[in-house]
Order: structure tokens, then C-alpha cells, then sequence
């Protein structure tokens, strides 16, 4: 047992030498506990995720986190649909910290592009973080955008290509190459459905996946022997029928 323990945490410990995982949510006590575990690298937030955490102080909800994690990037999305309001938010949540990302999308939404408001804060140094891409038209027009000499992310979704029956490893793989133009842009592997996904992100040559903390768990299962885990199955099977009294 010990030896298996063993063999899957060096699995894991193998797989964040070779791709930086990211955790994505709005737990202030999941983030604090991973940020201590050392289990990620880096964190992503939405609007979305921190209305169903039930954060009604976004600003009060950042600055907490901030103070808990003040060493490790952290992506803070911006949430109006107007670009003036949109880069006023940007450039107020950018002085947050040294460690700060600013998550924009890559539209409003009526489809109108936010890559030349992008553009602009890139060039005043702001880290951004475009995200909700899906296409690899928009991959390239983000990396068009982009500061050489400023660091971003472009968060392709890749999770929700493949709910739409498309493959997403060849598009990641483009996005990779088109990225390497830009030496400080890194691309993220976004939507992580499973643990394979994990292992897609580092084979396309992504240099971050971002995940929920759910998904991470999971990951101590890496290495693990399938016939160990079949039996563990079946006893898990056998302990639930026991524990619910079924009869026959």
C-alpha cells in the first residue's frame, strides 16, 4: 500500500514539473489550503464561480484572497460590457498586486471584440488574461495584442470545445505554436472536465491547465494500478449495499 501511495505521488509530483496547475474557483478556504499545500501553482477566478461561492463584495472578496495569497498569480476577471468601463475595471483591479491578472474576454457580449482594449493595457503593462476563447482565429488575434515584454495568459477553453464533439488537442497544439511569437504569453488549458485532460494540456504543450479543486483531488489517483483500483470499486460497491440493508 505504502509503495503504491508512493508511486502516485510521484506521478503527480512528475506531472507539476512539467506543466503548472492552476485552481479555479472562489473558495477563500480551498485556495488558502492549496496555496499552503504547495498543490498549485497559481489561481483563476470568474464572475460566475464567485456568484455561486456566494460572494456579494467582489472587491472585499479579492483583497481577502490577495492577503492570504500575495505570492502566486492570481486571475481577477472583469465583468462590465462596455470597454471604457471595462478598462477602468482592469486598470483599478491591476493595482491590487504585483500578482494580479486581469481576466478580459475575448468579446463583450455583442460579439464586439475586446482585443483593441487589450492592446492598450498590455502596453501599460498590465498582465492580462484573455479569456473565453475558443477559436484559433481568436487565438491569433490575441497574440497579435499582446505586449512582448508584458506577461499574459490566453485561456483557451478546451473543455468546452470538446462538449461540442470537436477534438480540442489539435486546436491547443496551434495555440502553443501561435503564442510562441510572444515569449510572455503562456497558454492555459481552460474547462478541465477530468484528470486525462491534465495530461492533454502538458502532451499539447500547454504551459498552464486550470482546474477545480474537485478535479485536483483526483489527481492523487495518477499512477494508480487498475486492477487496484477495480477492487477498490467493488468493495466500494459491496460496502454501500451493506451500509444501505439491501435485501433479496
Amino acid at each position: 500500500m505504502l509503495h503504491r501511495l508512493a508511486t502516485n505521488e510521484v506521478a503527480t509530483a512528475d506531472l507539476t514539473t512539467q506543466i503548472k496547475l492552476f485552481a479555479d474557483g472562489a473558495s477563500l478556504d480551498d485556495f488558502t489550503r492549496l496555496h499552503q499545500t504547495g498543490q498549485v501553482a497559481g489561481f483563476t477566478t470568474n464572475p460566475t464561480l464567485m456568484r455561486r461561492a456566494g460572494v456579494s463584495d467582489y472587491e472585499a472578496f479579492a483583497k481577502d484572497l490577495l492577503a492570504r495569497i500575495p505570492d502566486a498569480p492570481i486571475s481577477f476577471e472583469v465583468f462590465s460590457d462596455e470597454f471604457d468601463d471595462m478598462a477602468r475595471q482592469a486598470r483599478k483591479i491591476a493595482q491590487w498586486g504585483a500578482n494580479v491578472y486581469v481576466k478580459v474576454p475575448i468579446t463583450n457580449t455583442r460579439r464586439e471584440s475586446s482585443l483593441p482594449m487589450v492592446r492598450k493595457l498590455a502596453d501599460e503593462g498590465v498582465k492580462v488574461n484573455v479569456t473565453a476563447i475558443l477559436t484559433l482565429e481568436q487565438v491569433a488575434a490575441t497574440v497579435d495584442a499582446l505586449s512582448a515584454n508584458v506577461p499574459a495568459v490566453i485561456s483557451v477553453f478546451a473543455g468546452r470545445i470538446a462538449d461540442t464533439g470537436l477534438d480540442p488537442m489539435p486546436i491547443m497544439r496551434a495555440a502553443v505554436a501561435m503564442a510562441a511569437r510572444k515569449p510572455q504569453a503562456e497558454v492555459l488549458w481552460a474547462s478541465v472536465r477530468e484528470v486525462l485532460n491534465v495530461y492533454q494540456a502538458r502532451d499539447c504543450g500547454c504551459h498552464i491547465v486550470t482546474s477545480t479543486p474537485d478535479v485536483l483531488k483526483k489527481l492523487a489517483m495518477a499512477g494508480k494500478d487498475l486492477a487496484d483500483l477495480s477492487q477498490e470499486t467493488v468493495a466500494m460497491f459491496h460496502e454501500d449495499a451493506r451500509a444501505a440493508g439491501f435485501q433479496l
